[in-house]
């Protein structure tokens, strides 16, 4: 190979390993937040993977009309600690704008231990809000109005998430409790197992980041209900 080819062949290697260095990672790739357990914990590490949804997946919880498309969602798995003290793998499907920071959210209720009885997302329940409720389903996006009225919930944009519906009941205006079978817990001086309380560290996990707390609500209330618009 003569000098002057050498030198062409070295300059073109160079810039490819530039340009393939350098471009942004396109937004189908998946991306993992993986964080150590403490010491003594007895936990496995904290992993979260965050990936692209599409429609056919999100199914009957998503349609045309609703007011974001699933290329401004994400699918995230993550550990959580179950009622039974085991770890689980759990799914939610939230905003793209807020998946780093839900998945960073639920490393801060795992490694404090913080119960769930499961989590699933809606369309495992029709995309029926009282049904993923009266199941004690911990959930995410579901295109659908507020409850008692016509308006967008801010779940319709991913940005609003259910913990532990029955130990966290919605409490309507009229002093309806959904779902029905939280109605034992609308009592807060209990202090059970997945139970929300003003100060805990599963409110502070949520409203230390600017989240809003449906705990804090006068009417309706809503012990399960963080939202972030």
């Amino acid at each position: 190979m003569k000098s002057s080819t050498r030198v062409f062949a070295l300059i073109t290697l160079t810039l490819s390993v530039v340009l393939v260095g350098t471009t942004p990672a396109p937004a189908s790739t998946a991306r993992t937040v993986e964080l150590a357990a403490p010491a003594g914990s007895g936990l496995p590490p904290y992993v979260a993977v965050i990936k692209p949804v599409t429609a056919k997946r999100l199914a009957s919880s998503w349609r045309e009309g609703c007011p974001v498309g699933p290329d401004q969602l994400r699918l995230v798995s993550l550990n959580f600690v179950g009622f039974d003290g085991a770890v689980h793998r759990g799914e939610l499907v939230v905003h793209a704008a807020l998946a780093v920071e839900v998945a960073r959210v639920f490393a801060d209720l795992y490694f404090g231990r913080f119960p769930i009885q499961r989590m699933e997302t809606i369309e495992k329940y029709d995309s029926d809000d009282d049904a993923s409720m009266a199941a004690n389903n911990t959930s995410a996006f579901n295109c659908r109005p507020i409850t008692g009225g016509t308006a967008w919930s801010n779940h319709s944009y991913g940005r609003a998430i259910d913990i532990n519906t029955v130990q966290n009941p919605y409490i309507s205006r009229s002093g309806a409790v959904y779902p029905p079978n939280g109605a034992p817990y609308v009592d807060r001086t209990q202090d059970v197992p997945g139970m929300i309380h003003a100060g805990d560290a599963t409110e502070q996990a949520f409203t230390a980041r600017g989240w809003t707390w449906g705990g804090f609500w006068n009417t309706p209330i809503d012990y399960q209900h963080f939202e972030k618009p």
